[in-house]
């Protein structure tokens, strides 16, 4: 029986692209990497994260380095972020229905509880974070063994590619949403379980696997 719902932060449950854009420029000025451009969006967004840094000039090995200097802009205009539309309502939606809800994300987990705290939402029960933008699987097996549960209790919620490949070397379903950073042509290379368009969706997957 599924019990548990992870999340993703940014792309999946809050909207934070012009938030990213404008922290990445500013850092793209500082270390000559090539700025995001509005006109842009739709092309990166069909590309790999691999892809997206040769296209940007910006080096896939300094993330971890560049990140928490990225992370300082991004909680600087932390009260810019909101949920996407109908997200606040599929959470509580969830949580009345019984389900445990968590976040996994890439960002810093001071950011997220800010904006959770900001936000009054009180029922998320667990934040997780990693710093390395390919780790989340290790946070989600973390995450199974913390609350003791079994793979087939869990699904993951994310936008992106990796947040599919994630949940598949956790041995975990994964719902991909169609309204994030990644186009659907990518994600599908990583072939989530469910792809839904809107956030009133997910519950009912939830409901198809009772």
């Amino acid at each position: 029986m599924l019990k548990s719902v992870i999340f993703d932060f940014d792309g999946t449950l809050v909207d934070s692209l012009e938030v990213f854009i404008s922290a990445f420029n500013k850092l793209a000025d500082k270390h000559h990497y090539n700025k995001i451009k509005v006109e842009e969006l739709d092309h990166l967004k069909s590309l790999s994260i691999k892809e997206r840094c040769v296209y940007l000039n910006f080096p896939l090995y300094k993330i971890p380095f560049i990140s928490p200097e990225l992370l300082s802009l991004y909680k600087q205009a932390i009260k810019d972020i909101s949920f996407m539309d109908g997200i606040k309502e599929m959470l509580t939606q969830l949580h009345a229905a019984g389900y445990e809800l968590a976040i996994i994300s890439s960002n810093a987990e001071k950011n997220i509880q800010e904006f959770l705290l900001h936000n009054d939402i009180q029922h998320i029960s667990t934040i997780m974070c990693s710093n390395k933008i390919f780790g989340k699987h290790r946070m989600i097996t973390k995450f199974l063994k913390k609350k003791k549960l079994d793979s087939s209790q869990v699904i993951y919620v994310g936008d992106e590619e990796r947040d599919v490949v994630a949940s598949k070397k956790s041995g975990i379903k994964v719902i991909w949403v169609g309204w994030g950073y990644d186009s659907l042509e990518i994600a599908k290379k990583a072939r989530p379980d469910f792809v839904v368009d809107q956030p009133n969706e997910i519950m009912s997957v939830l409901e198809s696997l009772k």
